[in-house]
Order: C-alpha cells, then sequence, then structure tokens
C-alpha cells in the first residue's frame, strides 16, 4: 500500500455519514456546543468541515473538533487526526495526526486502529513497526473491519510483524473475503494454490 493510499483513506476520514441537518441544525450543534457539549461540538465541526448549514470552513471546523477531541469525543479525536494528516484547516503534521488516530484508537475507534496500523506499517508521522501495525491491525479486524482483517492476512501471509503463519492468514482472509473484501478473495484464491 502506497503513502498516497494512506492518504487518501485519510481524507475519507472526515467524510462521516450524517444527514443534511441545513442552518437549523448548525444553529441547534452552536447552542449546545457553547454551553461545552462534546458530541455537539464534533457535530458543528462536521458541518463547518462540508459547509452544512454554514459557509465551509475548515480552520473553525478543526478548532470545534479540537474541542470535543481534548474532552475525549473520539469520533473527534478521528476527524481532528484525519485533519493534520491532509493538512485540512491546521498545518499537515503526520505526528500529530497519529497522536489523535492514537487517543481515538485507545478508545476502541474502528476507523481510528486501521489508520493508526497503516502509519505503523508505512512509517507515516511515527517510526515504521510492522509488529506494531499488526497488533493494530488485530484491534481494528476483531471489531470486524474488513480492510484490517485483509491487512492482518497479509501479516500473516508473509510474516510481516507476526510469525508466519498460512493457517491464520486463510482465517483473516476468510473473514475479510465474507464481507466482501474483493482482495481477501483474491489472497485465498492464491493461498490455496500454492
Amino acid at each position: 500500500m502506497s503513502r498516497t493510499l494512506i492518504i487518501l483513506l485519510a481524507l475519507a476520514a472526515c467524510l462521516e455519514p450524517y444527514c443534511s441537518w441545513g442552518a437549523a441544525g448548525a444553529d441547534a450543534f452552536r447552542r449546545a456546543a457553547e454551553q461545552g457539549d462534546a458530541k455537539a461540538q464534533f457535530s458543528l465541526g462536521w458541518c463547518y468541515s462540508k459547509g452544512e448549514g454554514v459557509a465551509k470552513d475548515t480552520q473553525t471546523a478543526v478548532a470545534w473538533y479540537r474541542k470535543a477531541a481534548e474532552q475525549g469525543d473520539m469520533a473527534a479525536q478521528y476527524a481532528l487526526g484525519a485533519c493534520y494528516f491532509c493538512g485540512d484547516g491546521v498545518g499537515k503534521d503526520e505526528a500529530e495526526a497519529v497522536n489523535w488516530y492514537r487517543k481515538a484508537a485507545d478508545r476502541g475507534h474502528l476507523e481510528a486502529q486501521g489508520l493508526l496500523a497503516m502509519c505503523y506499517a508505512y512509517g507515516c508521522g511515527v517510526a515504521e513497526d510492522k509488529a506494531e501495525a499488526a497488533r493494530w491491525y488485530r484491534k481494528a479486524a476483531e471489531q470486524g473491519n474488513a480492510g484490517a482483517q485483509y491487512s492482518l492476512g497479509a501479516c500473516y501471509a508473509a510474516g510481516t510483524g507476526v510469525v508466519r503463519d498460512e493457517a491464520e492468514a486463510m482465517r483473516w482472509y476468510r473473514k475479510a473475503a465474507e464481507q466482501g473484501y474483493a482482495l481477501a478473495r483474491e489472497a485465498l484464491k492464491e493461498l490455496q494454490v500454492k
């Protein structure tokens, strides 16, 4: 996987699937956010990042994400990490992105765990560490993330960060394939041909 793909995945991190709230929704979030409600702060940040009910302003989005993230909101921690990774509304800083991804990942945020694994696998914002990458892939894989299941399978197939184990590789590839992950289906075929 290339650095470019990791960057594209991080860009997608801020694309949480929300409904259209419009100006009334943004106003309601603002009132609650100004009272210190972390979920409302995150949601208002999202509104600013997408221009939903307010003028698009990524710097203001980052400010609201930060308020929520500092209160421990894992979705905001993840979104703030993505902003740092991509330089969206804030200076690009992969190390700071990893810091925020780790906070969210430690609290169980599935996507943050997967992106943190990739950061360790490819040395983005942190020293490359294949064993640590495999550890984070496992956390996301155990929560059902098909991409992480595939990546963990690949770790076992190649012995990258873990002891090489084809049976374990097949187990994780199968889990990903059962969710429709095409690369996992191909990897299973390749292992079965050996």
